[in-house]
Formats: structure tokens, C-alpha cells, sequence
């Protein structure tokens, strides 16, 4: 008789490309999207939820990897019917949700939008195929105020969750004026837009790796191709010399004021009539920013700011942070960008056949946070519960009684649900909770209507660098009357400042 094989153990371990999030960081980025949340909604937008899986025909064409449009998201296909795919943002499920209900929406539409979504793309060090983004977008309007009021609304959002005046700039660019610059190089024709327009998207990914290639590896890029340090090698868009020049000529376009910027922008695009109409836009922007006092100490304009997604139809921007860290190796380099978006004229229109103005921005929630860990605005570790001990058993509803008035009290507490049996274990306990506070009530300390208040936080500092004298002069633990429990608690969390919830 064969011996029935025995079926092995699955991993425990995450797929590749994906992370799982632990309390205090799952915290912390909740109380980042209520604070996103509440800039987004005074400035009149409403929270929209659509579902994250879409249809393959309605996701489209504008995967960041554009040469793999059906291979970028993780799909499947159910019955012989439509192909189905996890989103690969938040802005093509609302072009997809405006049309379908745009009947019953107000226009222009004004939503903002939170949650993970998942791309199929090749996995690195802090590149994960799912991260939260958090996105606000106008429908409907095709007026540049909407735009402005965007870059406007990020700059506030940044300074909402703790990014310093002058750790960040938004920057402001335009397709138009890019398409303008292709066109005076001869690499696009406004009468037949189809016509290399693989070309063009090399070139617009091109610049929009130019933080990180510098302008030798944007250059290969615009000609024959570009090898990495790993050997792989990217083709280019086969440029020829004097092509590719009018094109890095843009990029350096930037000067040191915004008038002079777009002076300069105006020269490169002579001739071209999209050209100059995304001058004129940028000038239309930057004239209603500075209204508002919205300098270039917050929002500049940078031509070298393009966005990798293909839908964008006019201005885009990208919020950087201009403070440095250290990478991997320890060199200085500078955060980069935490945001993006633009304008997206024609997403609608696959649907309705009308073409219907938008434009939008998308946070990257993950990033946002790494950076404020970064510059130690916000702790790595979460404080924990004040726990309460367990030393008998038998009294668990008395101990119960001690959480509930400590949770009604609006302090976040546990009782110890483990083991009682080893007190140093609840201690132990404790310390890996990161609990500021545990409270002890053993047999005697009932007869006499006393609790053992203990404070680890000041305990932990004791032990580390206290001498035998400076402890006895400075206890950590405190015997106080039951009833007055809970204000020892209170004073203890206060010294440390621990908030309540």
C-alpha cells in the first residue's frame, strides 16, 4: 500500500512586493488621513469610497509601465467574462464613478478619496506593490483656479501633518508646454498625435527620473538606451543630437523667479500653439497662487516636473521634501517626492464620448510617514495600555472593575488575560507592551483598600542609569488608596505626557 504523502507547511511569510503593518504604525497612519481628511474637507470636498477592484477596459491604458498596459495590475478573469483587476490608483475609479453617476452628482464634483492600491511591478527597497494613497480631485472645471486651488490645498495639507514651511515646494509644470517642446523638436506632430507616441512616453519618463539618473542618464534615455548598474538595459527613445538638446534645454529651463521661468518657457515654445497655451496656464497659476500668499517659499513652477502617468492632458505638480537623510550606505541625498498629480482632461471622456475637465492629487500616505519618522515628528513606537495585574485569579471581576474605570476615564488599559500564575511574566508583559503604567492589587493590598501604582516608564530610566541612592530617593512605585487610583494614574501619564484618548 503507497504511503500518502504528507502535504508540507505553508510559509509564514508575505508575498514578495508586500509588508504587514503593526499597531503603532496602523495608528499612525490613521490620525495622518483623519488630518489629510480635515484639510480636504474644509476646503469643501466630500469623502467618496468606490470599490477597489475594476474593470480591466476601465482601469485603461495608463499604467505607469505602459509598454506591459495588462501586466502593471494584478488581474484575473472570472467566466469567460470581463478581465477584472485590483486599482492601480484612485483616479481612474473616479473618471469610471463620475460617468456612471454623473446625473446624480453636482458639477463641478468635488471628492476626496483614501485607501490601498496595488501595482505589479518589480519590488525594492521601500517600493511595495500596495500603499495608501490619499487623493482630492475636481470634475467638471476646466478653469485654472481649480488647479491652483490644489497646489494650495497640498501646501496646507503638508503643514497640517508636520511638515515644516521650507522642508517642502510644490512644483508646478505643464504637458502642454512639454508637448510644445516636442513639437519644436520634431517629435510630435499636433495633426497626427499617434505618430511616436512610444517615443514620447520614453522622453516623459525619461525627465521624470531625472532626480534620480541626473542629466547623463535622462540623456542616454532620450537617445539609443541606457544600461543600470544591475546590466539591464532600458531602450531610449532615439533621439538624434539636436532633438534630444531642445528637450534637455527644457528641463533647465527653470529660473529664479516664476516670471522669469515662464519668460524663458515662452522662448522655448515659439511657434507651437499648445505650447503657448500651457504657458498661459502656468502664468494663470501662479498669478491666483501668489493672490492667495502662496509663494515661492511654498509653490514654484519647475519644468522638470512632468508625472509617469500617461492621462495627464495639462498642468501636473509634485510636492518634494527638501530635507536630507541618509540612505542605505550612509550618503546624504534628499527625501524626494511625496505627492503628485494634474490635470486629466480626457479620462472621463472614454466613457461619456464628451470630454469632461479634472484634475486631482494624490498623496502617497507611506512616504509622507517615513518622512516625518525621519525628521522625529512622530515616535516609532506606540505607547501602550496601563495593565493591570492579575494576583488572583479568583478576584478577575474586581480587576475588571479597575480597566472599566480606568477605560471610562478615557485612559486606554488591559487587564492581564495570560498566565497569572508568574508575576514577573506580566511584567514583563508590560515592558513589551510599552506600557506607561501597570497597577497591582494583591490580597493584602485589598484588606487594606490600597493599590501598588507602578511607573514603568520612570522604573526603566531607574534602572538604566540610577545609583542605589537615587532610587530609594526617587521611587517608581506608589501605594495609594483605591478610590484615589485613578488620579495617580492621570498625574503619572501627564508627567510623561501621555495624552487620553
Amino acid at each position: 500500500m503507497a504511503k500518502t504523502r504528507k502535504q508540507p507547511r505553508p510559509k509564514a511569510e508575505t508575498p514578495k512586493g508586500f509588508r504587514d503593518y503593526f499597531g503603532a504604525e496602523v495608528t499612525q497612519r490613521n490620525d495622518m488621513l483623519q488630518a489629510i481628511a480635515g484639510v480636504y474637507h474644509r476646503y469643501g470636498f466630500d469623502a467618496l469610497e468606490s470599490s477597489a477592484v475594476e474593470t480591466v477596459e476601465a482601469l485603461g491604458k495608463f499604467l505607469p509601465d505602459v509598454d506591459r498596459p495588462n501586466e502593471g495590475v494584478f488581474a484575473w478573469q472570472e467566466d469567460e467574462a470581463d478581465w477584472l483587476a485590483l486599482r492601480y490608483d484612485l483616479t481612474a475609479p473616479l473618471a469610471r464613478v463620475f460617468a456612471q453617476h454623473r446625473n446624480d452628482l453636482p458639477t463641478p464634483y468635488r471628492r476626496y478619496a483614501m485607501g490601498p492600491v496595488w501595482r505589479n511591478e518589480k519590488p525594492g527597497p521601500g517600493r511595495f506593490r500596495q500603499f495608501y494613497q490619499c487623493d482630492a480631485d475636481t470634475v467638471g472645471s476646466a478653469s485654472m483656479a481649480a488647479d491652483a486651488e490644489i497646489c494650495a490645498m497640498l501646501s496646507d495639507t503638508l503643514e497640517a501633518v508636520g511638515i515644516a514651511r521650507g522642508d517642502y515646494v510644490v512644483r508646478i509644470n505643464n504637458r502642454k508646454v512639454l508637448n510644445g517642446v516636442m513639437e519644436v523638436a520634431g517629435v510630435l506632430d499636433p495633426a497626427n498625435p499617434d505618430v511616436r507616441a512610444h517615443e514620447r512616453g520614453i522622453v516623459l519618463r525619461a525627465i521624470d527620473k531625472l532626480d534620480r539618473l541626473g542629466s547623463e542618464g535622462v540623456r542616454a534615455l532620450l537617445g539609443a538606451g541606457r544600461k543600470d548598474a544591475s546590466g539591464d538595459f532600458t531602450d531610449g527613445a532615439g533621439l538624434g543630437d539636436e532633438q534630444a538638446a531642445v528637450i534637455m534645454g527644457f528641463m533647465d529651463a527653470r529660473r529664479d523667479t516664476g516670471a522669469d521661468t515662464v519668460a524663458r518657457l515662452r522662448d522655448l515654445v515659439a511657434g507651437s500653439t499648445i505650447g503657448e497655451q500651457g504657458v498661459n496656464e502656468l502664468e494663470q497659476i501662479a498669478d491666483l497662487l501668489a493672490a492667495q500668499g502662496y509663494g515661492p517659499d511654498r509653490i514654484i513652477i519647475d519644468p522638470s516636473v512632468v508625472r509617469g502617468l500617461g492621462y495627464y492632458t495639462g498642468p501636473v505638480y509634485e510636492a518634494e521634501l527638501t530635507f536630507e537623510i541618509f540612505d542605505e550606505k550612509g550618503r546624504k541625498r534628499q527625501f524626494g517626492s511625496v505627492a503628485g498629480g494634474g490635470r486629466y482632461d480626457d479620462l472621463v471622456k472614454r466613457f461619456t464620448g464628451q470630454e469632461v475637465p479634472a484634475t486631482g492629487i494624490s498623496i502617497g500616505v507611506d512616504r509622507l510617514l517615513a518622512a516625518l519618522r525621519e525628521k522625529g515628528r512622530i515616535k516609532a513606537v506606540e505607547q501602550g495600555p496601563v495593565v493591570v495585574t492579575v494576583m488572583d485569579r479568583d478576584r478577575m471581576a474586581d480587576y475588571q472593575a479597575m480597566v472599566a474605570e480606568l477605560r471610562n476615564a478615557c485612559i486606554r488599559a488591559e487587564v492581564y488575560l495570560g498566565n497569572p500564575k508568574n508575576f514577573g511574566n506580566q511584567l514583563k508583559y508590560a515592558d513589551r507592551r510599552n506600557s506607561p503604567v501597570a497597577i497591582i492589587e494583591g490580597g493584602d493590598e485589598k484588606e487594606r483598600g490600597v493599590v501598588q501604582i507602578k511607573d514603568l516608564i520612570l522604573g526603566a530610566q531607574i534602572a538604566e542609569n540610577a545609583t542605589l541612592e537615587e532610587w530609594k530617593e526617587r521611587p517608581s512605585q506608589f501605594e495609594v488608596p483605591r478610590d484615589q487610583m485613578l488620579d495617580k494614574v492621570r498625574e503619572i501619564l501627564a508627567i510623561h505626557e501621555i495624552g487620553q484618548d
